[in-house]
């Protein structure tokens, strides 16, 4: 059973801001390609982080919320863990979007 899911993940593009838009339908790609369906992608933009730990000091954040098999997780995980443009990532499991019931009419009342 798919789930809905929402990915943040931060970019290192540090010195390539104009490549930010090429890194993105890279990754939406390997989405799609673990079996993914991607119902948003919503690009942040660059912001600061609150403190420093290492040399990068901002990041692109990038959200995407999708649907997919729980086992896919764990794949996209490893797979952004060795990739060197994803700095940081975040998953969070979503609850299920809901059903619109359809909207009824009242019929006329019959006249006796």
């Amino acid at each position: 059973m798919k789930n809905r899911y929402e990915g943040l993940l931060v970019l290192n593009i540090k010195g390539n801001e104009d490549g930010a838009k090429e890194v993105i339908e890279r990754l939406e790609g390997d989405f799609k390609k673990e079996g993914a369906k991607i119902d948003q992608v919503q690009k942040m933009d660059r912001r600061q982080f609150t403190y420093v730990a290492g040399d990068l000091d901002s990041g692109y954040y990038v959200n995407f919320i999708f649907s997919a098999e729980p086992t896919v997780i764990a794949k996209l995980r490893t797979k952004f863990a060795l990739d060197e443009t994803v700095y940081r990532q975040n998953y969070l499991r979503l609850p299920a979007k809901p059903v619109e019931a359809p909207i009824r009419t009242p019929r006329p009342a019959k006249v006796a």
